[in-house]
């Protein structure tokens, strides 16, 4: 039998003075509000990243593939989609590549080791951005068409229409439907079932074609929903004059994101011709992305910051524990007890009220993660965080981590303040009222 658990046991199940349970239940309360406020942190910050990279990769792909001479003010230059370095991209499904090498492998000329990709590529994708000026009865207001053929996987769009449908393909013939994000149907005073004019410049002409307005659609996303519309590519290859081969660029998704950086630098460097150039998704939008890091930050912060509220009142607690149990201390060490079974008594109660606090906690957290889910409460300004409610992302390890990360580095600490039962002495103890 464990003499130290079997006394903590006792103890920390016996009554105690008022003033004591006191201070133990707002320790109790003190670990189960930073364990609430960790897990909704985790969950929120989570869910951040995932929505916001899912309305940016959904938009956009993860890599665009574009003539190397395109300029950033959206010049047309036409590359064959038919060419056989797209097929090659499309069969990629994974690759190893060489990861980095530690510092001290580097300066003793060793090789840096072999790792593989989680997946490969999803699909390639061609499409146009063309720009242009729509006009409804009332209004004009400048867009970005952005024309995509009749394999583009509308599923990554599903999410953000808001009214209506997408786009719909009619065999060989182009459509003239459009899918307008609210935010400029809004400004142009149309509905879903209206009818706009899309004014456009071709060899120094005035031109102008009418559209139907299939639906809406809203990300959220400032950048794209005050300037992007969406229709048949084919349409943007007449209106240019191109052919059926001849697009503005290709979109490739990919299994992973985490394969982002060393995919586009396989693409560029391995399969494509020199004529061509590849950019990522957060080279075109690198804001955005340097946003989403910014929040890895406050996560940390946050996280630190509760632990160190948790670990304050566990200090203060097990310090009034040791005093209260001085005449125990003495018997304890009058009967031949090391001072690390006697410290090891009041870890162990310290870590019954840690779990209780912690068990709290977790109720607590999951419980109003789930509720911000189903109920979604929470709401947010959807220009400045580009949601317009606090999105959850629960994950089994993240909570598995931050119970065992908090119980570790409390006890870690609690270490520091049991050393004061070695410096209480058996003569002294005893005398202690």
């Amino acid at each position: 039998m464990n003499i130290s658990h079997f006394i903590a046991k006792k103890i920390a199940f016996s009554g105690s003075k008022s003033f004591t349970r006191i201070i133990i239940g707002i320790a109790v309360l003190a670990v189960a509000l930073s364990m609430t406020v960790m897990i909704l942190t985790t969950a929120i910050i989570s869910g951040f990243k995932q929505e916001i990279t899912d309305k940016i990769f959904g938009f956009w792909g993860h890599i665009h593939i574009t003539d190397s001479n395109v300029s950033r003010n959206f010049e047309l230059v036409p590359i064959d989609q038919h060419l056989s370095a797209f097929d090659e991209i499309r069969n990629i499904a994974s690759i190893q590549y060489e990861a980095e090498a530690p510092t001290d492998q580097e300066a003793h000329g060793e090789k840096a080791p072999q790792s593989n990709t989680y997946g490969g590529v999803k699909g390639v994708y061609p499409y146009i951005l063309m720009p242009g000026l729509l006009s409804s009865q009332t209004q004009m207001h400048g867009v970005l068409l952005k024309g995509v053929s009749k394999d583009f996987n509308w599923k990554r769009m599903e999410n953000f229409i808001t009214s209506g449908r997408p786009v719909q393909y009619h065999g060989d013939s182009a459509s003239q439907e459009l899918l307008l994000s609210k935010n400029i149907a809004l400004k142009l005073k149309v509905k879903t079932g209206d009818y706009v004019i899309l004014t456009f410049i071709r060899d120094g002409t005035q031109w102008k074609k009418r559209f139907y307005v299939c639906g809406t659609y809203n990300t959220g996303l400032e950048e794209y929903d005050r300037r992007m519309a969406m229709t048949d590519m084919a349409i943007l290859q007449d209106i240019l004059g191109w052919s059926e081969y001849q697009v503005q660029g290709m979109e490739v998704v990919l299994d992973d994101i985490r394969d982002l950086n060393v995919m586009e630098d396989y693409i560029y460097n391995q399969t494509l011709p020199p004529n061509l150039y590849s950019e990522s998704i957060r080279d075109k939008f690198p804001g955005i992305f340097e946003w989403l890091s910014l929040q890895d930050i406050n996560e940390r912060v946050i996280m630190w910051l509760m632990i160190l509220v948790a670990v304050i009142n566990m200090v203060t607690v097990l310090l009034i524990l040791i005093l209260e149990r001085t005449r125990m201390i003495g018997v304890l060490k009058a009967i031949g007890a090391a001072p690390w079974q006697i410290r090891k008594v009041f870890l162990f109660h310290a870590a019954y009220i840690i779990g209780a606090g912690m068990v709290m906690g977790n109720l607590m957290g999951l419980g109003l993660a789930m509720a911000q889910k189903k109920f979604a409460f929470i709401r947010l300004d959807e220009t400045n965080y580009y949601l317009s409610t606090a999105p959850i992302r629960l994950e089994t390890w993240s909570v598995i981590w931050i119970n065992a990360g908090t119980f570790t580095v409390i006890i870690l600490f609690l270490l520091v303040p049991t050393l004061l039962v070695t410096k209480i002495t058996p003569v002294k103890a005893l005398r202690f009222e």
